[in-house]
């Protein structure tokens, strides 16, 4: 399957500003592009590239004061698959834990471990350990939190999620990674494209948020907003939570003036056809 990606952003800056971007394919997905991944930035100012900790494709640049907008265009292939399933995947102790698992069970920005732990406990305490218990934490957080684009708010977090039962897919994975964590199963926050492939259309196209958890030796995709098997996810940026992945950060005054995603299957059209 192959499936257009990419996005025209725009902001209005009140100065000169610096910008850092995570609007890239993340280095694992790299080798399944079949067009360059080309950033268009206008007005035109040198862009500079480097890798964060958490080993993410950035971009920094100085945007001048005024309109900017930020347009990428490409073609990636996919599998067509729905999200692997591994359902005998073991969960580890923790010294045996590879080294860098091991961020991903402490508390972090939005994912107060400390605060819902033994509430996580007493919810799961009595499922199996591994994968079965990360399902039921996806179902829990699935059937208990109501979704609303309304409810969505930067300086929400997993406690607030818990006690208020509604937000958006970035707020379903921040509880569902931070239940997990509490569970000792390092979870990470994971952010991309998911186009509405095989599932009923929704507008506008957005980009989507879910979570990894590390079980069976590797990490595991993991959608708590939908709790379903998914087509045709690109990852762009993994870390702790969303404080890590923000994949447009400004550093002064902007307003955004134009945002449209695009995810869509390319479908062949056969010849002669209108």
């Amino acid at each position: 399957m192959l499936i257009k990606i990419g996005y025209d952003i725009e902001f209005e800056l009140g100065g000169p500003t610096p910008m850092v971007l995570m609007l890239f394919v993340h280095p694992s997905r790299q080798g399944d592009l079949r067009q360059a991944e080309e950033l268009e930035v206008e007005p035109e100012v040198p862009v500079s590239y480097y890798t964060d900790l958490f080993g993410n494709r950035c971009a920094r640049l100085l945007a001048p004061a005024g309109n900017i907008r930020l347009a990428l265009e490409t073609v990636i292939e996919d599998s067509g698959e729905p999200d692997p399933q591994s359902p005998d995947a073991v969960q580890h102790n923790i010294e045996d834990l590879p080294d860098e698992a091991l961020a991903f069970l402490m508390p972090s920005r939005y994912c107060e471990v400390d605060k819902l732990s033994d509430i996580a406990w007493n919810l799961f305490g009595q499922t199996k350990p591994g994968w079965p218990r990360v399902h039921a934490i996806c179902t829990w957080v699935h059937n208990h939190i109501h979704f609303d684009y309304q409810k969505a708010n930067p300086s929400k977090s997993a406690f607030d999620v818990y006690n208020e039962k509604e937000g958006v897919c970035r707020d379903f994975s921040h509880l569902a990674l931070t239940f997990c964590r509490c569970m000792n199963i390092p979870a990470r926050y994971a952010t991309g494209y998911m186009g509405d492939i095989g599932v009923p259309v929704v507008l506008p196209m957005d980009f989507s948020g879910w979570f990894e958890v590390y079980l069976g030796d590797r990490w595991h995709t993991f959608d708590a907003r939908h709790n379903i098997p998914r087509i045709g996810r690109v990852v762009m940026a993994v870390g702790r939570d969303a404080a890590d992945v923000a994949l447009t950060t400004n550093f002064g005054s902007a307003t955004l003036k134009k945002f449209f995603i695009i995810s869509d299957e390319i479908v062949d059209v056969p010849a002669g056809a209108a």
